[in-house]
């Protein structure tokens, strides 16, 4: 089976054979090609695949004949952060010998079509009580998966197994299957197994499973602390549990499609906010008896004199939310002069995936803040940002940019920039003289690791083209994932800032590094409000700053004034839409800690 064969089927696969000559990060396999390469492979992955250890980010669709991944993907591919195998055919025991095993770095997988009737227990199967316990006693299959999408497939049941192997999951999409209850057998039964630190699925802040065939939703729906975003339309409920109204963060749900036995309930799904329906679950609904009025007065009675014992710590809860930190959302219509940021269609090759918005109202100028707001972007880059591997910062001054903005890809002999601190250079130049200044880093300090910038030299390694982002003027300020320019750079005066993130991995990881930016921009500004420092110098000083303000405390914004993020599209050439942030659906894996004004 060794010979010739072998060299075949090798050759068959020339998108694999470059993908690991250039050591690339993604991969996208699509196309009748590819399927009819999957069917005479019998149904499963080329073994070649697994041969890619570096691949980040692997998407397999639209392939009617793929039935198997093949066992030891997981093994063989542990940088993964993304995996897409939308509409396929693989069923339940092909995907478990893939998957069988930990996929430590991913955080999107998409199984949406397959057409699934079973899960491995791993994903929320609903698997042999033994086989529960087993993934009970392992350690996370999935710690860092965020958003799973088994939407489009004929699951009837879940089980708990999905609550303990991917205990940071935030978005579950469930729409499209043949589900009766919800969360049903989701949520690990009380007391049973290991319990789970934090309940299960603290962070899940979105649920979807429309278009099923839900005749319940259980009460322990309240279960899900972080739950923000509910839809159960066009199902078969009957009537909606009050503990709808514990859920602490519910803001949206969509209810329509089902036959509610309440029938004012049933218009106010129709036709009403969210709020209204769950002050209306909160009271009882229409109809309830004399026994359940009495209890809930009761109740009330309870709640009141309990808060007048209580008087000081809910004046304490009161001021704990008013020092929240906020940030206020500008949509794109209300902005009379939005930042566009056109990508043209090199970009994918390269550095597929950018994401971008305005940020108006730092104040930087006090004292430390400036260096403080440095240090903070530097240790993003090391943790989330994974040494800038997942995804790479840029912040600029605002001021200093003329828009649109182009996101293009220009030859390093041809892509010329004015990096941080240094003279203009050609992009071919500059890598070979952070270069030579690595090598001499070394020698000097006698060891292998490097600082600085020329820790990144090697993520551009085999590129033909670089990545970049140009003014309306025609100047480069930024060239991800090296540098930006130091025409754009903060300075102590800056007030707003235009922030990118770009990645080469995930659009998702691009606005999980921008939640966090703005988060902890925010955190920065409030630290720099309370400390009330002066507006001296610091060694971040700069020569543009005017004067210092004798009065510092005219730079003293109002303790609950928001930042302002101004939302900021990014459009193909043609002037369709790739992506718009924030979203509604943005910055809620911080919600948190900050309160957004939409």
């Amino acid at each position: 089976a060794g010979g010739p064969g072998s060299a075949m089927a090798a050759a068959a696969w020339p998108e694999l054979e470059a993908a690991g000559r250039e050591r690339r990060r993604e991969l996208s396999l699509a196309g009748a090609a590819v399927a009819e390469r999957v069917a005479a492979g019998g149904g499963r992955l080329p073994a070649a695949l697994l041969a890619l250890p570096l691949l980040q980010s692997l998407e397999l669709s639209g392939c009617a004949a793929l039935r198997e991944l093949g066992p030891g993907l997981a093994a063989a591919l542990p940088a993964l952060h993304t995996l897409v195998l939308r509409c396929n055919a693989l069923g339940p025991a092909g995907l478990g010998a893939g998957l069988g095993g930990p996929l430590p770095a991913l955080r999107l997988l998409d199984l949406s079509g397959n057409g699934l009737e079973a899960l491995p227990a791993a994903l929320g199967g609903a698997g042999p009580a033994e086989e529960e316990e087993e993934e009970a006693a392992a350690a996370p299959a999935f710690p860092q998966l965020r958003s799973l999408n088994l939407s489009g497939n004929r699951l009837r049941e879940l089980g708990p197994g999905l609550a303990r192997a991917a205990p940071q999951l935030q978005a579950l999409l469930l729409s499209g299957n043949r589900l009766r209850a919800l969360p049903g057998g989701l949520l690990p039964p009380a007391g049973g197994g290991a319990a789970l630190p934090g309940g299960p699925f603290p962070l899940l802040s979105r649920l979807e499973a429309a278009d099923n065939e839900v005749e319940e939703l259980g009460a322990d729906i309240a279960a899900l602390p972080a739950l923000k975003s509910l839809d159960v339309g066009n199902n078969q409920l009957r009537e909606l549990p009050a503990a709808l109204a514990d859920c602490p963060r519910l803001k949206e749900a969509n209810f329509r499609g089902n036959q509610l036995k309440d029938k004012r309930l049933e218009k106010m799904v129709n036709g009403c906010q969210v709020k209204a329906i769950l002050e209306y679950l909160r009271a009882g609904g229409r109809g309830k008896g004399k026994a359940e009025s009495a209890r809930e007065e009761a109740r009330k009675k309870k709640r009141e004199k309990q808060q007048k014992k209580d008087g000081r710590d809910g004046e304490q809860d009161e001021l704990e939310e008013a020092s929240k930190l906020l940030v206020k959302v500008l949509h794109i219509s209300e902005n009379p002069v939005p930042l566009v940021v056109k990508a043209t269609p090199g970009v994918k090759d390269v550095r597929p995936f950018i994401v971008c918005c305005v940020l108006k109202g730092v104040n930087l100028k006090p004292g430390n803040a400036l260096k403080r707001f440095l240090t903070a972007q530097t240790k993003l880059h090391e943790d989330i940002c994974e040494k800038r591997t997942a995804a790479t910062i840029a912040t600029h001054d605002l001021q200093l940019i003329k828009g649109p903005l182009l996101y293009d890809v220009q030859p390093p002999d041809e892509l010329k920039i004015t990096p941080l601190g240094r003279k203009e250079i050609k992009a071919k130049d500059l890598l070979r003289q952070l270069q030579l200044e690595a090598e001499e880093q070394r020698k000097q300090k006698k060891r292998q690791n490097v600082s600085g910038l020329h820790k990144y030299l090697q993520l551009l390694d085999g590129k033909d083209n670089y990545p970049c982002l140009v003014d309306a003027e025609g100047v480069v300020i930024s060239f991800p994932p090296i540098t930006n320019s130091e025409k754009t750079k903060i300075r102590k005066q800056t007030r707003d800032l235009f922030l990118e993130v770009t990645s080469d991995t995930s659009l998702q990881i691009c606005k999980d590094v921008m939640d966090m930016q703005i988060l902890k921009i925010a955190e920065l500004n409030r630290l720099t409000l309370e400390n009330n420092e002066d507006s001296g110098s610091d060694n971040e000083s700069d020569a543009l700053c005017g004067p210092v303000n004798l009065n510092p405390s005219q730079n003293v914004q109002p303790m609950n004034l928001p930042l302002v993020v101004e939302q900021v599209r990014v459009v193909d050439t043609d002037g369709n839409l790739k992506v718009l942030y924030p979203s509604k659906t943005d910055l809620t894996t911080v919600s948190s800690l900050l309160t957004v004004i939409r």
